[in-house]
């Protein structure tokens, strides 16, 4: 048979099967999708981010060099001294320098005390207007801020909060808050991601954000004509001629340097989504096996025919996977263009949520297609290729037999031992992660035997159908009496068959059970801890910090009588010196006395009370045991901006928790004594105790007291337990969006192994409906078996998904989240779910199997 007659019996098998062909192409097609979604959609933001960082970046940038992007932890933004401005006009090349205010440790809110801030995570900045913002914006409306009661706001965040000119807006900062009137809307010339932004004239912007006059935190140059912007670079240099204490950066430096902040956030979205889309891929293969696996033996005559005309087994073995190749071709083509419609819904998704995104950024590069098509068909040959193995290996006597080939003993006995050694090996890799005393090296070991037992688990399927469908049967088959008792020999029918599609549907249970059981027992372990551990009656937080004037108004509701005392907690950073002379760079927890009951430690030495002493301290007992420390000792303490200190070590407290584990105390004056009072850090948490009785009334003051900013949240423990729970159960629903995915390829898997399988079973189904099967029984017989096959692969997820996760919650406990809990309600409704799904997937399928024709059926050859 010639290459050209391959072709063409291609061809012709992969139209004559075309709507069998279907469900595959639709399996390779989600998953192109997501992976070139994926792609658009993360290469768009990234373009978007691009040119907002080109636009908004003047030729040269001065900026102190210890400034921070986030800002600093005092809530005020690090600044340039006055002088520097001055300098910076006289250097050589340039044309104009101006200073510039920025800060994001702000908080904007309207007449009705609702936050103007972006609810996607996008900064809210505040500033003052300068003429370097002319080349990414242009005001609309009104002019620009004249004075300390008027205020400028961008055009996204007026329209999304329906803000007009005349609207009173007030901006807490770390200084007070700025009541103002908009007078003025500023539009964006390029693509803004969502941020808020306001200005203000230069003095209200240094006075409020900055707390001195005459201060800015950075000066945007213009260079002369003809100067480059590195020349200019170098001149500015050589004219401030303090290395070290400036950092200076040309408009593309500035760029890059934004761009590789955001870029790193964005590789780890890609990633993840590309995880997901591998996940897909995964569950695809199963399904593409199984269609020709099946077509291959409903053609076993045809092959046999062939190879008795004198065709090879490479010519029939290249036949298949022509085939495979038609299929992988057409389900990437159309995944390619489903993914670009997919990265524009993602864009109007993440609109509609406050991340502005234009479609005039689409960006589409030559490697995302290649990426797609490459990927799409290469799975898709490659999963073709045993099925296309086999139909080589049909003999030519085959055309005299019945159709389908017969089962091959040897290959099934290798397969099951490799199937058991792979599930033993990965037994064993999971019981090494449990016995871990490290988290770092149990992890390894958790990793192989995740992989290890699926690998086993779908090689040995076929076995465990065998056994798990029996007992399934028994409970949920047999009181459907003859009609039961056929859907359970249909469904052992191939074993193989039924373990391969039982697989592609374990594989995203068993990650949605793994991940349920850590997110519980993350949960109940916190809550454990937080009963165990913190004494307070209230947690109050704030976003970037509590800002002076809401942690003052805390501290006032101690004169009501209804609160017993109020906990500053602020975060300091320093560089430790051990008495053994290794250094460190640390964060000490610097608080109020109180603390010490508001959150109970266990000290391996020492009492932890000594420590809030004069030039006293504690560390952690993992720290004390590396370095040799014990109570008495004295510890050197630079405090970050401040003066060094000779602290003596009075406690040592136990690493065996979760909250502050490895944390050093110290007493908040102490730290006042070494911190200039502009160095000292907002405070990070503050925490409250009622008086016995009052629970209520303090519950309300505590409230009220900080109602001015929305950014500051009082919390009960019953209040803080919730939010620990909706945190993970919305990260967990978003997880399990994403593995919808797999799920749904798993489903389209279902439905096409039991349309084939009606096919395979035509006159089979002709002879019972004559000898007489109703419609109505066979379209049960159907979709009881599917409901088994559906069954028998969320038994072997749910199964293999809680072990991982029980492993992994002893990895978790050695960082002190100790308490294992498995979520029955979860895992119950996704054992229910499951049967629901194959009941769905056999909707199709039994319908067309009711409609045959009796007589034709069996007259099928």
């Amino acid at each position: 048979m010639s290459a050209n007659t391959v072709m063409k019996t291609s061809l012709r098998n992969f139209f004559a099967h075309k709507g069998r062909m279907a469900l595959s192409a639709v399996a390779v097609l989600l998953s192109v999708a997501f992976v070139c979604g994926t792609l658009v959609f993360t290469d768009t933001m990234d373009k978007t981010f691009d040119k907002l960082f080109t636009a908004t970046a003047s030729d040269v940038t001065v900026s102190p060099k210890d400034a921070e992007v986030e800002g600093s932890a005092t809530g005020r933004p690090e600044a340039l001294p006055a002088a520097a401005l001055a300098t910076v006009r006289k250097a050589e090349g340039v044309k104009s320098a101006e200073g510039a205010v920025s800060s994001m440790n702000v908080t904007v809110v309207n007449s009705d005390n609702k936050n103007m801030g972006s609810t996607t995570g996008a900064p809210t900045i505040a500033g003052n207007w300068t003429h370097n913002d002319l080349r990414s914006m242009e005001i609309t409306s009104g002019h620009a801020p004249r004075g300390p009661t008027e205020v400028m706001v961008d055009a996204d965040t007026a329209k999304k909060h329906h803000l007009a000119m005349g609207d009173e807006l007030r901006t807490i900062t770390a200084s007070g808050d700025i009541k103002a009137k908009i007078a003025g809307i500023a539009s964006f010339k390029v693509t803004n991601p969502g941020a808020a932004v306001v200005y203000f004239d230069t003095a209200t912007a240094q006075r409020e954000l900055i707390g001195r006059a005459g201060q800015f935190t950075q000066i945007n140059v213009a260079a002369a004509d003809g100067v480059s912007d590195a020349r200019l670079k170098t001149d500015v240099a050589a004219a401030l001629g303090a290395g070290g204490t400036y950092k200076i950066q040309t408009q593309q430096q500035a760029a890059d340097a934004n761009a590789a902040d955001v870029g790193s956030f964005m590789d780890v979205i890609k990633y993840a989504l590309l995880g997901f889309a591998g996940i897909a891929f995964l569950v695809g293969i199963f399904l593409i096996i199984n269609t020709f696996s099946m077509l291959v033996a409903q053609r076993t005559r045809e092959i046999g025919l062939m190879r008795a005309i004198g065709s090879s087994r490479k010519q029939v073995n290249r036949s298949v996977l022509v085939e495979a190749l038609l299929l992988g071709v057409v389900g990437s083509v159309l995944g390619v263009g489903a993914g670009m419609g997919l990265a524009v819904g993602l864009m109007k998704l993440m609109s509609s949520m406050g991340m502005d995104l234009s479609t005039d950024d689409l960006t589409v590069k030559w490697t995302t297609p290649a990426i797609g098509l490459l990927l799409g068909i290469v799975v898709t040959v490659l999963a073709a290729y045993l099925p296309a193995r086999r139909a080589g290996k049909v003999s030519p006597m085959a055309a005299l037999r019945d159709a389908g080939t017969p089962a091959d003993v040897k290959a099934g006995v290798v397969r099951g031992v490799i199937g058991v050694v792979l599930t033993g090996g990965g037994g064993f890799a999971l019981y090494l992660a449990a016995q871990a005393d490290k988290a770092s090296q149990g992890a390894l070991w958790l990793g192989v035997g995740i992989v290890a037992s699926l690998i086993g688990f779908v090689v040995v399927g076929p076995l465990l159908a065998g056994v798990v469908v029996r007992v399934i049967s028994a409970v949920l088959l047999r009181i459907f009496g003859p009609v039961g008792r056929m859907a359970e020999r249909n469904a052992l029918r191939n074993p193989r068959r039924t373990g391969a599609t039982g697989a592609a549907l374990m594989i995203g249970l068993a990650l949605v059970a793994c991940l349920s059981v850590v997110g519980s027992s993350m949960v109940a372990s916190a809550t454990s801890e937080l009963d165990k551990s913190v004494g307070a009656d209230y947690i109050v937080e704030g976003q970037g910090g509590i800002k002076p004037q809401a942690a003052r108004d805390l501290k006032h509701v101690e004169r009501d009588g209804f609160v017993s005392h109020v906990t500053e907690v602020k975060y300091v950073k320093a560089d430790l010196t051990a008495p053994n002379g290794a250094k460190k760079s640390e964060e000490l927890v610097a608080a109020t006395p109180t603390y010490a009951q508001d959150l109970r430690r266990e000290t391996t030495s020492g009492e932890l009370s000594a420590a809030y002493g004069k030039n006293a301290m504690s560390v952690g007992s993992g720290f004390a045991e590396k370095h040799g420390v014990k109570v008495g000792d004295t510890m050197t303490v630079a405090f970050d901006h401040g003066r060094t200190a000779e602290l003596r070590i009075a406690a040592i407290t136990s690493d065996d928790t979760t909250f502050d584990k490895g944390a050093m105390y110290t007493n908040l004056t102490t730290a006042a004594r070494y911190l200039p009072a502009d160095r000292m850090p907002l405070n990070g948490m503050m925490f409250a105790k009622a008086e016995p009785g009052k629970a209520d009334q303090a519950y309300k003051a505590l409230k009220a007291s900080v109602a001015a900013d929305p950014t500051v949240h009082v919390k009960d423990q019953t209040d803080y337990k919730q939010t620990l729970k909706d945190q993970i159960g919305q990260l967990l629903n978003m997880i399990y969006g994403l593995l919808a995915l797999a799920i749904i390829v798993a489903v389209l898997g279902v439905v096409n192994t039991l349309a084939l399988s009606v096919v395979e079973r035509t006159r089979e189904i002709g002879l019972m409906r004559a000898i007489g099967l109703s419609r109505r029984q066979l379209r049960r017989m159907i979709r009881l078996e599917s409901v088994v096959i559906a069954v028998f692969g969320a038994l072997l997820g749910l199964g293999l998904g809680m072990g991982w996760g029980a492993t992994a919650q002893k990895l978790l406990a050695l960082e002190g989240l100790g308490v294992l809990e498995i979520p029955w309600p979860t895992i119950t409704a996704v054992f229910i779910a499951s049967a629901f799904v194959g009941l769905f997937a056999a909707l199709i399928p039994a319908f067309r199997a009711g409609r045959m024709n009796v007589l034709g059926a069996i007259a099928t050859e």
